[in-house]
């Protein structure tokens, strides 16, 4: 087992980060694996607030159990990338108290008109598609600029041109000696 460098993707629902990951992950890039946050399957807020106190909380949790997880991979793995929606602050919290490796965060964003039409159309969401969404991306973007975080703005580009954006960036992370202004 080694212990791999971390990606992790954040942004809010419809910004594109499972179909930009999924894109990226069939691109098979040497020494690089992709992870979905979701995958653990999302409680409701119900649960939520009876097992953990709330939402943040469980995301807060939720995002520790992962990068815990993702520490050790199977020889060869370089770079995992895990995509979900978390606060940037979590992930560094997280990293903090876990076993030291480089963890990085960037932002997929994109405008709250085509956010909504793309969780109104496609993602068949359209409850998603209200201000609470919209305070989310704001907070998301201001962590990602106050910690200089790299932001994918999905709001002109097509899947492919996202997956194009975010190999660069997988790219400049598996390349040896490639520090970050984000490394923690």
């Amino acid at each position: 087992m080694s212990v791999a460098r971390i990606l992790v993707l954040t942004g809010v629902s419809g910004a594109g980060k499972t179909a930009t990951v999924r894109a990226l992950d069939a691109r098979g890039i040497p020494g690089v694996r992709c992870f979905f946050f979701d995958s653990i399957g999302v409680p409701t807020v119900e649960v939520m607030q009876r097992d953990y106190g709330g939402p943040e909380q469980w995301q807060a949790s939720v995002t520790g159990q992962w990068l815990g997880q993702l520490g050790s991979l199977p020889e060869g793995i370089r770079l995992a990338v895990l995509e979900g929606q978390t606060r940037p602050s979590f992930v560094f919290e997280a990293a903090a108290r876990a076993a030291p490796r480089e963890v990085h965060v960037a932002l997929l964003d994109c405008a709250s008109d085509v956010r909504g039409a793309r969780l109104r159309g496609p993602r068949q969401q359209p409850e998603l598609a209200d201000a609470r969404m919209d305070q989310w991306a704001a907070y998301l973007r201001g962590q990602a600029d106050s910690l200089k975080l790299v932001v994918i703005d999905t709001t002109a580009l097509c899947v492919a041109q996202a997956a194009d954006q975010l190999e660069t960036l997988v790219r400049r992370l598996i390349e040896p000696a490639s520090p970050t202004h984000n490394e923690r």
